[in-house]
Order: structure tokens, then C-alpha cells, then sequence
């Protein structure tokens, strides 16, 4: 039972070792999953030590955050609440916000559809390229002055843009894509968080269900996955080559290669926030913080899976990721988003 918390960041913030990402019970994984199951799983979660729950206003939209605001009650103290702001979906498709305007809405949206009085983790979903995160985070800094929020986080943002953020108000967690298959945030964005003494939080730390053995013909008419590229059926019979060493090195640990994969980014000092909406892959989950990794292990991981030579991209557009968005410079803000 993984019941030990660990600090996330260097501002307080206590959570468990492991965190559920909910975003699959409402969306982008096909069709939105029942309602008191999802609630059963939650409570399952917290009852076996993991309580850093994650979501985010933009998953339905907005029908994630209430499905967790239903699941918190008689809980709340026992969770770690996370979500997030900043995808705003209309007309013309998804667009990135980070105005004060939008950021308090936002906040306030989502206070009201989880039912609390204070979100643990805020996280800022995605960089607004037309606002400077400056005044983002100006925003931000006034939620947690008022108490409406704890702890402010990033998400997909660039070491650079980490940076300018905390030189505002202290970050206590980064959420990033990092798994076995996605390791370039190694090259400047987990140094510069570890320098400044930031939380690193590893969305799809099991590559989307990729590295525990999903097949294409798993995914569902709504899955999102099947526009990824590296799900596309030429790249997916490719990478597979990566899955069949994990298989048989978990083999001879005598763990699945979905436990391995969720060992190695624990060992390297994230909180892996898998998703899932069953109780046997969520016990799987959980038992893979028991499971030690040495150096020699951790190397022969990493060279079993060259992330360099995965084929794809993560997203099929990664205009809003953090390789390819930044923040513009302060001096360029005239009080309004352009």
C-alpha cells in the first residue's frame, strides 16, 4: 500500500509517490465511462495511498472536473487536488489562454465544478503565446494570496519560460510528457526545475497505454490516440520492437513491462500520474512502487528503448507543446490579449 508521501517541489506540497490521472473516465479515450464506477475507482485510489488525483477544466470539457468534485465528497483532506486551466474550446477549435481575465474565470469555473474552496495544484495547461507569462503568473500569484488556490504549476512549458514564471512566484510542480519513450525534457527542462527546486509530475508515463501493451485494436472509434503518429499502424510496428524488450526484461524481473516502465520514471525522481479506469490495471499501478531498480537496470531501460529512435511525434500537432510555443516578452504586453 503506498501510503508514504512524498514532497513535490520544494514549497511544502506533500503527495503520494504516484497520482491517478483521471482525464480517460471523461474523454479523448472513447466514450465517457459510468459515473459510480469511476467514483468506486477514485475511492479505491485513495483507500490504497494514492491521492494526488489530476484533471483539468478542459477534459469533456468541464464534465471531468465535476465527476472528481462528486468523488471528493467526505475525502477532500485525504486528496492532493490538481487541475488546470488554459484550453479554451469554441468555434474555430482549441485556443490557448493566459489573460488575468480568463485566469480568474477559469479558476472560479472550476472551483465551483469540483465543489471546494481551495484547488491544491493550479496548474497553467498550456503557454499563451500572445500574453507573457508574467502576467499569467501575476494572475496566478493573486489566486493563492486570496487562498483560492496552494501551489501554482506549469505544464508543457519551455526551461525558459520556467524560468521567467518562478522569478515571479515560486513553481511547485512541472507536468510533462516523460516516459521511457519520451525523454527529451532531459536535455534542459528537469535540470532547470531541479536547480530551482521544482516537482516534476510525468504525464503518460506509460507512453498512452503503449509501453503496458495496448494494440491499435484496442482503441475505440473517439481515441484520440489513433491521430497520434506514433500510433499510426507503420510507426506502431516499429516501435513495437521497443514494447517485446520491456516484455521480456519484465520477464525476468518478474513484473510487467507497464510496471517497469512506471519504475524507471519513479526512479528518476517524477510522480507518474497514470490514468486508468480499471481496478486491475490501477492495482498493477500502484504495485509498481515497490519494485527497485539498480544502475545497471536503469541503463539497459534506456538502451532498450532509444527514445531517439521511436518513430513519431507525440502529438500529431505540437504547436501548443513546448518545443514550439513560448511565452512573448513582457515588454510586449498593452494590457490586453492582441
Amino acid at each position: 500500500m503506498a501510503t508514504a508521501k512524498v514532497a513535490l517541489g520544494s514549497q511544502g506540497f506533500q503527495v503520494s509517490p504516484q497520482g491517478l490521472g483521471c482525464m480517460g473516465m471523461s474523454s479523448f479515450y472513447g466514450p465517457p465511462k459510468p459515473e459510480e464506477e469511476m467514483i468506486e475507482l477514485i475511492h479505491k485510489a485513495v483507500e490504497h495511498g494514492i491521492t494526488l488525483l489530476d484533471t483539468s477544466d478542459m477534459y469533456g470539457p468541464h464534465t471531468n472536473e465535476i465527476l472528481i468534485g462528486k468523488a471528493l465528497k467526505g475525502i477532500r483532506d485525504k486528496v492532493q487536488l490538481c487541475t488546470k486551466f488554459a484550453i479554451e474550446w469554441g468555434e474555430k477549435g482549441m485556443a490557448v489562454r493566459g489573460d488575468p481575465e480568463y485566469v480568474r474565470a477559469a479558476c472560479e469555473g472550476s472551483l465551483k465544478r469540483l465543489d471546494v474552496e481551495c484547488i491544491d495544484l493550479y496548474y497553467q495547461h498550456r503557454v499563451d503565446n500572445k500574453v507573457p507569462i508574467e502576467i499569467t503568473m501575476g494572475e496566478m500569484k493573486k489566486l493563492v494570496e486570496e487562498g483560492k488556490i496552494k501551489y501554482i504549476g506549469l505544464s508543457e512549458a519551455s526551461a525558459a519560460d520556467i524560468r521567467r514564471a518562478h522569478a515571479v512566484h515560486p513553481i511547485t510542480a512541472i507536468q510533462l510528457e516523460y516516459s521511457l519513450w519520451t525523454r527529451d525534457v532531459e536535455e534542459d527542462i528537469i535540470p532547470t526545475c531541479r536547480e530551482l527546486g521544482i516537482g516534476i509530475i510525468a504525464y503518460s508515463p506509460l507512453g498512452r497505454g503503449f509501453l503496458s501493451g495496448k494494440n491499435l485494436a484496442d482503441f475505440g472509434e473517439n481515441d484520440f490516440r489513433k491521430s497520434h503518429p506514433r500510433f499510426t499502424s507503420e510507426n506502431f510496428q516499429k516501435n513495437k520492437r521497443f514494447y517485446d524488450k520491456l516484455v521480456a526484461m519484465g520477464a525476468e524481473k518478474n513484473c510487467t513491462p507497464g510496471q517497469l516502465a512506471l519504475a524507471w520514471v519513479q526512479h528518476k525522481g517524477a510522480v507518474p500520474i497514470p490514468g486508468t479506469t480499471r481496478w486491475e490495471n490501477l492495482q498493477q499501478n500502484i504495485a509498481s512502487l515497490d519494485i527497485k531498480l539498480t544502475a545497471e537496470e536503469v541503463k539497459a531501460l534506456e538502451e532498450a528503448v532509444p527514445h531517439e529512435e521511436v518513430q513519431g511525434d507525440r502529438y500529431a500537432d505540437m504547436s501548443t507543446t513546448w518545443r514550439d510555443n513560448v511565452s512573448p516578452p513582457l515588454e510586449s504586453w498593452s494590457g490586453a490579449r492582441q
